[in-house]
């Protein structure tokens, strides 16, 4: 484990890197590099901590854009071997001129991300196995090397699994649902320092724990994660208070000023007055991990790139990267419009947030504070009612903030109104019965009803919907439907474990095996699977001991 002054100094060293590359000037803009023009008033605030395309320039695009690794996050999880204007200028010198040269400079100048050592965990019931995983998803505090994408992390943290090394912003609550039930409570209060701590840096919650997700965030997840620590909530609230009203001036910066029918970074404001929020991302340039797959997609467009990438950058800080449910018409890639949306998942967690902030000042007895949250979660609450509840659907839905009109798409965040309580019982029920008639399929909850090849979408069960699902029926006596569910999933889950080992990040739910679609191949490790079915597998025990037919898609044990 590293020291606290080795993990100091370290953080010192790149703050004052940082504070010579602005001197310098060295730092060469991604959007400069791609050749893609930006008024002044588009670009992001420049970056207490540059990222791979800041430093790299014109390197990283080329790599990136010559796919030189076939996976585009190898690249930006890469360490420099030494300074970046060390190695700019070797480049501008050598010029490689084809791929194999360029690769050949690059495993010259890089270290690239290594896989860890695959831990064999003798065969055990699939309780025991997620019990056996924590230790093999467990790191020690990070003081990363200099010029590294990776962030400093001061406290432990549990990584989901697969080709994602850091810490992630939502994941981490589903992960720690676990953690808490098999003992590890210090290990979910190290997680909720280090995203403390990051609010103390960055004013924000990253999307993960690495400079290129600094200018995004992810669905405010904290204020849930800092009540799993206690069962006195209030008072867990009031002792990150703080951290909770960071993140709360994150998500609605710029709302005191806006007018009706406009919007600003993450806030809407809609013609009757009413503010609801969206997600954004401070910058409107390719994503880095996967820079070639937006250049190639904005490039079929037919629209501003930059608008394009903001919008594709805005799904991934939803953490539904990629759903129909962010397509214009539905279905097509290309007609991605994130950031015209206001989604009903994230404004009924800051619904949440409002009140966890509202309870945390009652606990430490600052009443003008708890009034002003108060107030702020009943305002949000009636938005809510008003604009994502549509009656003829029995359903919420998200808003395009811009035309007044919901979407029509029926998602599985229809259910989060129940997680967070700011649905009625009316409401609530008819959810249900929508639920059970639309969503509910053979393995759990489908994600939409829209089949695509995108990962958040019809036949593919994730393990954090599965989970709101449960919850948010429990807490309306729906208990007959969260049991199907819980039950359903719990059995997807062990058929694919009887079979193949492992735990994976998602599942086909319309035929019990593993998942599919998406940028990158399905991942097993992995956090939020083991969180959630561990939480699970106390109100439905697994009913596959061996392995069934058509649920082993996942493959083999690697």
């Amino acid at each position: 484990m590293l020291s606290q002054n080795a993990y100091n100094i370290n953080c010192m060293r790149r703050f004052v890197y940082t504070i010579l590359l602005l001197l310098t000037g060295v730092s060469t803009s991604l959007a400069a590099s791609a050749r893609v023009a930006q008024p002044a008033e588009s670009r992001a605030p420049p970056a207490a901590t540059p990222s791979p395309a800041d430093l790299f320039g014109e390197l990283f695009v080329r790599v990136q854009t010559l796919r030189l690794f076939p996976d585009g996050k190898t690249f930006a999880d890469a360490v420099p071997r030494r300074a970046p204007a060390a190695i700019m200028a070797a480049y501008r010198r050598e010029r490689p001129l084809d791929a194999a040269a360029l690769r050949r400079f690059v495993l010259r100048e890089f270290a690239l991300p290594k896989s860890r050592a695959t831990v064999t965990i003798p065969p055990l019931p699939v309780r025991e196995h997620i019990a056996a995983l924590w230790p093999q998803l467990t790191r020690p505090p990070l003081a990363p090397p200099p010029y590294a994408s990776a962030l400093a992390l001061p406290h432990g943290y549990v990584v989901p699994g697969g080709r994602f090394r850091e810490i992630y912003y939502w994941d981490s609550y589903f992960t720690m649902l676990g953690l808490v039930r098999d003992g590890h409570t210090a290990d979910a209060t190290a997680m909720v320092d280090n995203f403390a701590d990051m609010l103390r840096r960055y004013g924000h919650v990253p999307n993960g724990s690495r400079s290129y997700y600094l200018s995004r965030s992810q669905p405010p997840f904290l204020y849930l994660m800092v009540g799993l620590l206690s069962e006195d909530k209030p008072t867990a609230y009031a002792r990150y208070l703080d951290a909770l009203r960071t993140e709360h001036r994150f998500w609605m910066q710029g709302a005191a000023t806006l007018r009706p029918g406009s919007a600003t970074a993450h806030v809407v404001r809609l013609a009757d007055g009413a503010v609801l929020n969206r997600y954004w991302d401070a910058r409107d340039t390719p994503r880095e991990e996967s820079y070639a797959e937006d250049v190639a997609l904005a490039a079929r467009t037919g629209r501003s790139p930059r608008t394009v990438y903001r919008d594709i950058r805005a799904a991934a800080e939803s953490g539904w990267d990629f759903s129909s449910r962010w397509f214009a018409d539905g279905r097509t890639f290309a007609t991605i419009r994130t950031t015209a949306l206001a989604p009903v998942d994230l404004n009924s967690l800051l619904f949440g947030l409002e009140q966890a902030i509202a309870q945390g000042c009652a606990r430490r007895r600052d009443a003008v504070c708890a009034r002003d949250f108060d107030r702020q979660a009943k305002a949000r609450a009636a938005a809510i009612a008003t604009h994502l509840w549509d009656p003829a659907a029995s359903a919420y839905e998200d808003l395009d903030w811009r035309t007044g009109r919901r979407t029509g798409q029926l998602t599985a965040a229809t259910l989060m109104p129940l997680f967070v309580g700011t649905a009625s019982r009316d409401q609530a029920k008819a959810v249900a019965k929508t639920v059970s008639t639309r969503l509910l399929r053979r393995g759990g909850i489908a994600t939409t009803t829209v089949a695509t090849p995108q990962q958040w979408d019809e036949p593919n069960g994730w393990a954090p919907l599965q989970w709101i699902a449960v919850a948010g029926l429990d807490r309306y006596d729906e208990r007959a439907l969260a049991d199907t569910i819980a039950a359903r999933w719990v059995a997807t889950v062990s058929g694919v474990f009887a079979c193949t080992g492992r735990l994976v990040e998602k599942y086909d739910v319309d035929t019990g095996g593993a998942g599919g679609g998406g940028e990158y191949p399905v991942q097993d490790g992995f956090g939020w699977t083991n969180g959630v079915t561990r939480a699970l597998l106390d109100r439905a025990p697994p009913v596959a001991t061996r392995c069934i037919s058509g649920a082993d898609r996942a493959g083999p044990r690697s």
